[in-house]
């Protein structure tokens, strides 16, 4: 995988006073609260709070998905209020990766297939995606589990597959929701060292929202949101 080009800006992520109001029948809703955080090449940070906390609005908002009520966001160098959705999908497709606590493969497609569906979808070259997708299985321990399809690959396994498809098209973000949440413990330990170890090898920020104690205790910083304010630690 491509590391960071040293003239890319320093920060990935710098967010400052989000906001996020929601209007539902019983009244307004504020589900973040002035919201700071800051996120640099190559940190894995991780993002502790409870169901309701205002967590999937914050990663929805930093991804392009949602818009802040107020407050100002710039991810990668760019600042996303007032994005067009256009330049958003583009700015998803090229600079960010997705990991899920499902990992979403499809059954009948190959590991290959699967981690090749990105870009197929982007129109990419048949070589280049070719080539691409078998660096990515590569990064993530699963070169000779490239032909094996969905059906035949463990959980873990998949959710590795996953992985490569979220970093085939060398991002340089990659925002993780719960992704060892249906892992057993040892299986989980493997993936958060690979997310480790590509975030600090590869240069690629990684905010990864999590219950797990074995996320938690690997990142390199910790913040928790708790009824839409963020705290570290």
């Amino acid at each position: 995988m491509q590391s960071p080009s040293p003239n890319h800006p320093p920060t990935v992520v710098d967010a400052r006073g989000l906001t996020r109001i929601f209007l539902a029948k019983s009244g307004p809703v504020q589900a973040l609260r002035g919201v700071d955080l800051r996120i640099l090449p190559g940190e894995l940070v991780a993002l502790r709070g409870r169901s309701g906390s205002g967590k999937t609005t914050l990663l929805n908002i930093l991804v392009g998905l949602d818009d802040p009520t107020e407050g100002s966001l710039s991810v990668l160098g760019q600042p996303l209020r007032g994005m067009p959705e256009v330049a958003r999908a583009k700015l998803r497709r090229e600079g960010i990766g997705m990991l899920f606590q499902n990992a979403h493969l499809f059954p009948a497609l190959t590991a290959q297939e699967n981690v090749e569906l990105p870009l197929r979808l982007a129109k990419m070259d048949p070589a280049e995606r070719n080539r691409r997708a078998s660096e990515a299985l590569e990064l993530v321990g699963l070169a000779a589990r490239s032909r094996h399809r969905g059906t035949e690959l463990s959980g873990g396994e998949q959710q590795r597959v996953a992985l490569a498809r979220a970093l085939v098209h060398t991002p340089r973000f990659v925002v993780a929701d719960e992704p060892t949440g249906n892992l057993d413990s040892m299986t989980g330990r493997t993936v958060v060292e690979l997310l480790r170890t590509i975030a600090h090898q590869a240069g690629i920020a990684f905010l990864v929202a999590t219950h797990d104690m074995t996320v938690v205790d690997a990142a390199d910083r910790v913040v928790g949101i708790n009824d839409g304010r963020l705290s570290q630690g």
